[in-house]
């Protein structure tokens, strides 16, 4: 496919700041290890620890990270995060559509850039899912990870039926011998942060806000596959995305300004969610035009950084009447990209 408009070098791995849409890249070369069971866990220092499911690592769950990175550093010891795969509710309500902030992949590489000593992504089963509060922290926290620590954010509920807290944690410490600290809930802009309200504003097409909870530009990573190529004949070809991953959340409808990572580079570029109702689509797509580009890259991943909500999708009166608005859109998210580009 071929595509055209602003380019950029930024390489690929870095945080896009949601203020300006600019990719900051760093050294997240972090000497992180990952286990993929907590029987491949043995640490050989007192491990400072926070567990939950951190989907989206937004900005509340990094500043429980921080706080745990802070306390290890503080006493020798090694900081410790514990989470699940699949996500627990996928498998307590496997009848109900849950759609998730992160995939599995791109959970590990946030994390990963969070600097974090040990990172266990631990099955989540229904057997997992049938300790009791005090047999979790038994064989979970003192056996298996042995806590030292434990750093936990608000509201934080743990065992069977959820009917661990923070009181019986802090009730259970001395018996154990581990000292337990919860984190009060982030605020941004006076709304408390959380991945359900993100996951609400994303599914209205509200990056921004969603952005501005994330801590960063929401990403989605999927591979190029061929559509019906009208992009190309109205004079905008378009890369079409399918995620990996059913459970992973697509944005509302519209048209919004991205940022599109291939190969290491960033481009700019005009996306479109939705169901094509000028042609009569019937199936929602994901379609990106990129600015400046022209390669082959059908069968490719791509991740688009979601920037700005542009405008919604809405039926015109034929392709030409589309492809007058489709001029319009191109220069709003020129616009847009290149106050990006301006910040940087």
């Amino acid at each position: 496919m071929k595509t055209f408009g602003h380019t950029g070098n930024a390489e690929v791995g870095g945080i896009c700041n949601p203020e300006t849409g600019k990719l900051e890249t760093g050294n997240y070369l972090y000497a992180v290890q990952v286990s993929r069971n907590l029987s491949e866990f043995h640490p050989d220092k007192d491990t400072v620890v926070t567990i939950g499911t951190f989907d989206g690592v937004h900005l509340g769950h990094r500043r429980v990270i921080d706080q745990v990175k802070a306390t290890a550093a503080r006493i020798g010891g090694e900081s410790v995060l514990l989470t699940f795969f699949p996500h627990p509710r996928m498998v307590l309500f496997p009848k109900t559509e849950q759609l998730l902030l992160t995939t599995e992949e791109e959970k590990i590489a946030l994390l990963k850039e969070m600097g974090i000593d040990q990172l266990i992504i631990h099955p989540f089963t229904r057997e997992f899912s049938m300790l009791s509060s005090g047999e979790f922290i038994e064989q979970i926290l003192v056996k298996g990870l042995r806590t030292k620590r434990l750093i936990i954010g608000y509201d934080h509920h743990f065992g069977k039926d959820r009917e661990g807290s923070f009181e019986n944690l802090k009730n259970s410490g001395p018996r154990w011998g581990f000292e337990v600290e919860e984190i009060p809930a982030r605020e941004a802009d006076n709304i408390k942060v959380s991945s359900t309200r993100i996951r609400q504003a994303l599914a209205r097409g509200e990056v921004e806000v969603a952005n501005n909870l994330l801590g960063y530009c929401y990403r989605l990573t999927g591979t190029v596959v061929k559509g019906q190529q009208l992009g190309r004949k109205l004079g905008y070809p378009t890369a079409n995305i399918i995620s990996p991953e059913p459970y992973k959340l697509i944005p509302g409808n519209g048209v919004y300004a991205v940022n599109v990572l291939s190969a290491g580079r960033k481009f700019g570029g005009m996306l479109n969610i939705g169901v094509r109702p000028t042609v009569d689509g019937i199936h929602r797509t994901t379609e990106v035009n990129i600015f400046d580009f022209d390669a082959d890259i059908y069968g490719e991943s791509l991740t688009i950084e979601f920037v700005k909500w542009v405008r919604a999708e809405r039926k015109f009166a034929g392709l030409e009447e589309l492809k007058i608005q489709l001029a319009a859109d191109k220069i709003a998210v020129q616009k847009i990209v290149n106050e990006e580009a301006g910040n940087k």
